[in-house]
């Protein structure tokens, strides 16, 4: 039975860089790519195809004319994880076209692990000194370009020809609080307009002595309970989409979710807007005196 499957050729360091689930076995060592084992590690979509509910581990497996033992069995990764994604993983040593090794042709990812964000600079410099001394084998190139980059820096070289992932981060917050603002406008109109059918409402409770801070409090509050309400909702929708894409096949392996720290940053933001589409419109109801309110008529 022949089963088309992402294959990714790896070393040994690869496992020790990524934090891979696994569900049996374990991962390519270093002796494996030095010594060019055939062995391979599949993920539970694979293992399901080709072995059904038995266990794959010390099977053999044959991909591209190689036959191949498992070794280790990992949960799925969705293909939005470019890096660790793939359905089989095997040694870069076993490789069978030698002369594609050795001139490096096709795409070839290396990843680079530091102790912390404060040594990305120390590390970009360290790699240019190094390519600087590259000797290129071929004498019709003259000089080689690169840079080790985050995942937020490659996106935003690709989509924004800028290697800057702060560009990047900063397009995404302006187009957030734009497409919040939008709504927090909008709901400031509602929200005077609400006042206003209110207004005889305003005109006896100031007549009996409700203070304008009073009836700021109270229409802030309310306005804060709408607010929460519909960001609640907001968000179980976006968790019932996530769901949806989740099970329709859109993306392979998809796992989307919500994050609970994005989940704070959003219930966050749902205040501040809240508060901010409220503050205006109390601040109009507060100057209504309460003849004009009792008429019907804000001034």
């Amino acid at each position: 039975m022949e089963i088309k499957s992402m294959l990714k050729r790896t070393d040994g360091q690869y496992w020790k860089i990524l934090d891979f689930e696994f569900i049996a076995g374990r991962p390519i060592s270093d002796d494996d790519e030095t010594n060019a084992n055939l062995v391979a590690v599949i993920n539970q979509a694979t293992e399901e195809k080709f072995f059904g509910s038995e266990s794959s581990i010390g099977k053999i497996l044959e991909i591209d004319r190689q036959r191949f033992t498992v070794i280790g069995v990992v949960r799925n990764v969705s293909e939005l994880r470019p890096v660790p994604y793939a359905d089989i993983w095997v040694p870069n040593s076993t490789t069978p076209q030698i002369t594609e090794r050795n001139d490096l042709m096709g795409p070839y990812i290396g990843l680079l692990l530091a102790r912390s964000a404060d040594d990305f600079p120390a590390i970009k410099r360290e790699f240019q000194s190094r390519l600087s001394k590259v000797e290129l084998p071929n004498p019709e190139y003259t000089h080689m370009e690169g840079a080790p980059e985050t995942y937020a820096e490659s996106v935003a070289r690709e989509t924004l020809d800028t290697r800057s992932g702060m560009v990047l981060l900063e397009l995404i917050v302006a187009l957030m609080l734009l497409f919040m603002l939008l709504p927090a406008i909008n709901l400031v109109n509602i929200n005077i307009s609400r006042i206003l059918e209110r207004s005889s409402e305003i005109g006896v409770r100031k007549s009996f002595g409700a203070s304008p801070w009073t009836l700021v409090g109270q229409f802030i509050v309310e306005n804060l309970v709408l607010t929460i309400v519909g960001g609640f909702l907001g968000i179980l929708f976006a968790a019932i989409i996530l769901e949806i894409v989740n099970g329709s096949g859109m993306f392979q392996y998809a796992d989307l979710g919500l994050n609970l720290r994005i989940f704070g940053y959003g219930f966050v933001l749902i205040l501040v807007f809240g508060l901010l589409s409220g503050v205006y419109p109390a601040w109009a109801m507060s100057r209504i005196q309460p003849v004009s309110a009792l008429k019907g008529v804000a001034q």
